[in-house]
């Protein structure tokens, strides 16, 4: 009978130890462009769109404004971004990048491929896995969300 407490079996310590490992490589892949992984994930957000309000960053990368606060200080710090406050809502506040921060996404173009790369995937593969995990996240998300709503949290 196989245990079904062992850590090998755990679908939570598969995630966790990919993961890592994935973060591990990104750092490699950043060090010379002098951010960390999250900051890169900030910088995402805004090269797709600049000039995205706090709350829409938090929602796009499923993290509480807590979180998000200090790294965007820091790329604030870095020269990479600017914060505003929006001329239409003045309790809102709009992230811009510098010239620096959108500049800096030359720099980041190779990195998809680099990671693809260092994963051994086959480019289908790696395809499948991600609409895995976005599938996945979702669910979750979505278990949660129904989970605390009916407890009346």
């Amino acid at each position: 009978m196989t245990d079904q407490l062992a850590l090998d079996r755990q679908l939570c310590f598969a995630l966790y130890s990919a993961s890592r490992a994935t973060t591990a490589a990104y750092r490699v892949l950043l060090d010379d462009m002098g951010i960390t992984y999250p900051q890169y994930l900030v910088l995402l957000t805004l090269w797709e769109q600049d000039g995205r309000g706090v709350r829409d960053i938090c929602d796009a990368l499923h993290l509480d404004t807590g979180t998000l606060s200090p790294l965007l200080k820091r790329l604030d710090t870095l020269g990479l971004i600017e914060r505003r406050r929006s001329s239409t809502d003045e309790r809102r506040v709009d992230i811009h990048l510098t010239a620096a921060g959108s500049a800096l996404r030359a720099k980041a173009d190779c990195i998809p491929s680099a990671l693809g790369t260092a994963t051994g995937l086959q480019p289908e593969e790696a395809a499948d896995l991600h609409r895995t995990l976005l599938r996945l996240g979702e669910s979750l998300r979505d278990s949660i969300e129904h989970t605390t709503h009916h407890q009346g949290k």
